[in-house]
């Protein structure tokens, strides 16, 4: 018993660092330009999206495409009534070939004038040629009115100006309309951009390379979870007054995408000055959202483990921007800090 008693009472006097000292991984606190990741919501749109309608007045006789049809580029889409147009362009052709062999007929009495000059008085012939001129003039002016007829007829057909689908169905058959009435609206699916929101207070530090991966709702999809590289296409330096942001208009591959799909971005911005920055492995929060770190510090020439409140800026990756509460060299511990208590010994094993 005297002896037992001896070894408990060297244990309880034994200072506290002849205990074991607790292996650590640490890491110094860096200054670098971190990249701060910018969650930003955004819609898709097509870069061509058109309200068609017709070039001239007519009734509709027959309508080819339907709400939700692919068609592509130069495919009839609505037809006018072209009945009274073909007739003009009858009237206008029969009239050019009277002008024709009117100056033909003008044309071989000239000829056969000229020939007879001495017998002829010069005023006949000046006469005859006044005649070919008129004749040539009427034949230039019915061959515009074909022309024109030609192209009026043609304006009785809407063809689609560029490969889409047709998003909207204003006209039926037997409906009047006129130039500048919607018939149809067309809207391209082979190319499409997003436009996002973003906060002005980050305005001047977007630029066109600043890097953006574009996901979209979750799908389920692996492109959804992986995201897909978006190229900064257009920045907009309208504020909206109310809402405080400007848009970013992106450009991305459109296969499996349609108009209207919401999608998120996030931006890669990097930071204008360096900043002190820490793994976010040395993180410990506590159930109020406090943030703090072990910080290892020389006592005697004992490495010490020494809890350290700090701030540090919301929504970052990894490395972790700190506001407050540490400075570049210190050294923080990333590896062994769950069961560490202020004060304990550490090994620092790196």
């Amino acid at each position: 018993m005297p002896v037992l008693r001896v070894l408990l009472l060297s244990l309880l006097v034994l200072p506290p660092l002849a205990l074991s000292a607790t292996p650590v991984t640490v890491a110094s606190v860096e200054m670098k330009q971190p990249v701060r990741e910018l969650l930003i919501n955004g819609t898709l749109s097509a870069d061509q999206t058109a309200r068609l309608s017709a070039s001239v007045s007519g009734l509709v006789s027959r309508v080819k495409a339907d709400i939700g049809d692919s068609v592509e580029a130069g495919a009839v889409l609505l037809e006018l009534d072209s009945e009274l147009t073909r007739l003009a362009l009858q009237q206008a052709q029969a009239i050019y070939q009277q002008q024709q062999a009117m100056l033909n007929d003008g044309n071989r009495r000239l000829n056969e004038a000229s020939s007879l000059k001495r017998s002829i008085a010069a005023s006949e012939i000046r006469s005859l040629e006044a005649e070919v001129e008129v004749a040539k003039a009427s034949l230039a002016a019915s061959q515009a009115e074909i022309a024109r007829q030609r192209a009026l007829l043609k304006r009785h057909t809407l063809s689609a100006p560029f490969a889409g689908v047709i998003s909207a169905k204003l006209s039926e058959v037997g409906e009047w309309v006129v130039p500048g009435t919607p018939v149809l609206e067309l809207v391209g699916t082979q190319a499409l951009h997003a436009d996002f929101a973003v906060p002005q207070r980050y305005y001047s530090q977007i630029d066109m390379q600043t890097p953006l991966t574009i996901r979209q709702e979750d799908t389920g999809t692996q492109r959804s979870e992986q995201g897909m590289a978006g190229t900064i296409t257009a920045i907009v330096p309208v504020n909206d007054p109310t809402a405080r942001t400007f848009t970013l208009r992106a450009s991305l591959d459109a296969k499996g995408l349609t108009p209207g799909m919401s999608v998120f971005g996030n931006l890669a911005i990097q930071s204008p000055n360096a900043e002190p920055v820490v793994p976010r492995d040395a993180l410990l929060r506590d159930v109020q959202g406090n943030v703090s770190v072990w910080r290892v510090v020389t006592e005697n020439g004992e490495a010490i483990a020494q809890r350290r409140a700090i701030k540090v800026r919301p929504g970052q990756s990894d490395p972790v921007i700190v506001l407050d509460g540490l400075s570049e060299g210190d050294q923080v511990v990333i590896r062994g800090n769950e069961g560490l208590r202020d004060g304990d010994r550490v090994q620092v094993t790196r």
